[in-house]
């Protein structure tokens, strides 16, 4: 049975390849892609990251993304999209930041740059109370099916440890979490906190004590956009130093929580 090794991305070497990309792509004219806007695409269903609070979109992105985009001079603007197709939209122009509880892997390196990371998240997996299921390698070892969200770090791992023909991909992690709970997969793969909220709100499912990743989350960029890349790292850097990011953290997941 092949042992499953933790998968911790250095946020030290993240924020080096992003810088190094950057020094290789080429100068913009246009800071934004609108002026005096900072246009951020997420996915929002995925508390505490982002997710509604009425028609708002609330969360741990939302208010970094703003904090910075009020300490560049901008506006911001949130574009709620599937998640898969967000690293397309910043690659294609139509979005100048993607923010969304976003893992740097370098397959996603190969297509836009990352900022120094803000964030750190756990993967876990969550089944159903009495599952056979008791960590990750009996998962991974049985002929289980696995629901992830389309595109996420959980779907890019579970495809690599279990093959395609055992994961099932859905537009949103509640999605996934419902077939679960309705018997259609066996468990799910989803970052920690989102998932605290689901079995919450789910009764009859559990989080395995034994973390499945941990992994750093980092707003991507278009691989052209230097300067943009440049000043937001700048002003994350400026947040980490003054305890901005480290308060908007705790306010949504409270460290004596």
């Amino acid at each position: 049975m092949k042992n499953l090794l933790t998968k911790v991305v250095s946020a030290a070497l993240i924020g080096a390849m992003g810088l190094a990309l950057a020094g290789c792509a080429g100068s913009s004219n246009k800071l934004t892609v609108e002026d005096g806007k900072l246009i951020m695409a997420t996915n929002a269903f995925f508390p505490p990251y982002e997710f509604y609070e009425g028609d708002k979109i609330v969360g741990i992105d939302q208010e970094i993304a703003a904090e910075v985009a009020t300490r560049l001079g901008l506006e911001l603007e949130i574009q709620d999209v599937e998640f898969d197709s967000i690293i397309t939209g910043v690659q294609a122009g139509k979005y100048d930041i993607g923010c969304a509880g976003m893992t740097v892997t370098e397959d996603r390196l190969k297509s836009v740059n990352f900022t120094t990371p803000y964030a750190t998240g756990i993967q876990v997996i969550i089944v159903a109370d009495g599952s056979d299921i008791a960590d990750a390698d009996a998962l991974i070892a049985g002929d289980y099916t696995v629901g992830v969200q389309q595109g996420t770090t959980g779907d890019i791992y579970m495809s690599d440890e279990v093959g395609d023909d055992r994961v099932e991909r859905f537009n949103k992690g509640a999605d996934a979490v419902l077939a679960l709970t309705n018997g259609q997969v066996d468990a799910v793969v989803i970052d920690n906190e989102p998932a605290n909220a689901f079995v919450e709100a789910n009764e009859g499912l559990v989080i395995l004590d034994t973390p499945y990743a941990v992994e750093d989350y980092a707003m991507c960029l278009n691989k052209d956009n230097e300067e943009l890349l440049n000043k937001i790292n700048d002003a994350l850097k400026a947040m980490t130093d003054d305890g901005t990011i480290a308060a908007i953290i705790e306010k949504y997941i409270p460290s004596n929580g």
